[in-house]
């Protein structure tokens, strides 16, 4: 009993230092960068914008129309995609269940290519497009891998019905990784170079409406994450036993899905497919904690986000000649080798 309270008060001193960690980077992401701003000049510029006083030429639009609306919208999406990452690898008992391996990111990216090419859509359309693509893919999934055991059984045909469900996301992106290759070849140069843009993820399109949509989603969707934060630490301990604990399983299950679907559906629409955050988030939360944790997965998505996007928009332009990455092609690039570490590990496990 001590040795269970003594972890549980070490894993909570580490998610508060994952939480100094979002306020850092958050804090170094406005006020440093190609541009500083000093602390008194930023409460200088936030105070004149929310009470209509004078502006500091050239240094109010920088802080409010770029620095700070680019570093919110990196926290908030860091929060969703690391929530909704957290949620499918604990339920389904998979490190590879995150919405960018098992197709919604790719349903997201498959749509929002076809408005773009196919409908030149741009700004909110494609964001809607976007939306649109995920939750439908996601149902698709769902119906495909429900024949399972997703609704209710426990053990081995809980597992079973987990890797059902990651097989045939794998097989919807690969089919929609070749549509949206297809429309990009059919696309001409302007509208391909656009489509790109978008397929990287990026905190570019940051705009105060686009941050107050994602605010909106978030305040309806994270008390429903908080509410499922029980029932799936119970489930967490077999179908059978969370049932016999007065759990309404399949109830909870699809609660589950629809809530880290929409996390993952509305961050995508707001900056794209960021690569392998939701995956990410989880792990490294894990191991940070020594315990699965929604609220520690949050705060990783968010270190995450925002130190890649930091790297990407201020350190990548001084080493690659002023070529400013998308944050998604940095935080890619992080994920392809955690994922070779996390399968070498997995097979070592099982030898």
């Amino acid at each position: 009993m001590y040795v269970r309270a003594e972890r549980a008060a070490k894993g909570l001193n580490r998610t508060w230092l994952l939480a100094a960690a979002v306020v850092v980077l958050f804090v170094a992401s406005i006020l440093l960068g190609s541009y500083t701003v000093t602390v008194p000049d930023f409460v200088t510029i936030v105070t004149a914008h929310l009470t209509g006083g004078e502006k500091i030429p050239g240094a109010s639009f920088i802080v409010m129309e770029t620095k700070l609306p680019r570093a919110t919208m990196g926290l908030m999406i860091g929060v969703a995609f690391g929530l909704s990452g957290a949620l499918f690898q604990t339920m389904l008992r998979n490190p590879l269940a995150s919405p960018d391996v098992i197709g919604i990111s790719n349903g997201a990216s498959a749509s929002a290519v076809l408005a773009i090419v196919v409908f030149g859509a741009s700004g909110a359309a494609v964001s809607v497009a976007a939306l649109f693509g995920a939750l439908t893919v996601a149902l698709l999934i769902y119906l495909i891998s429900r024949g399972g055991s997703l609704r209710g059984a426990g053990g081995r045909n809980g597992n079973a019905a987990g890797n059902r469900l990651v097989l045939a996301g794998i097989g919807i992106a690969a089919a929609l990784g070749a549509l949206v290759s297809f429309l990009m070849t059919r696309a001409d140069i302007r509208t391909a170079a656009e489509a790109l843009i978008w397929l990287n993820g990026s905190l570019n399109p940051a705009t105060w409406e686009r941050i107050g949509v994602l605010l909106l989603a978030l305040a309806v969707l994270l008390p429903f994450t908080a509410a499922l934060a029980k029932p799936l630490r119970l489930l967490e301990l077999g179908d059978d036993t969370a049932a016999g604990l007065g759990v309404r399983v399949g109830a909870v299950r699809l609660g589950l899905v629809l809530t880290a679907v929409a996390l993952a559906a509305v961050a995508t629409a707001a900056a794209g497919p960021v690569s392998f955050v939701a995956f990410l988030a989880g792990p490294i939360a894990r191991r940070v904690t020594g315990k699965p944790s929604l609220p520690a997965s949050a705060l990783t998505g968010a270190v995450i986000v925002l130190a890649a996007d930091y790297f990407a928009y201020n350190l990548a332009p001084l080493l690659l000649d002023a070529t400013v990455l998308p944050v998604g092609v940095v935080t890619g690039a992080l994920g392809a080798p955690f994922l070779l570490w996390l399968l070498a590990t997995s097979n070592r496990k099982d030898a």
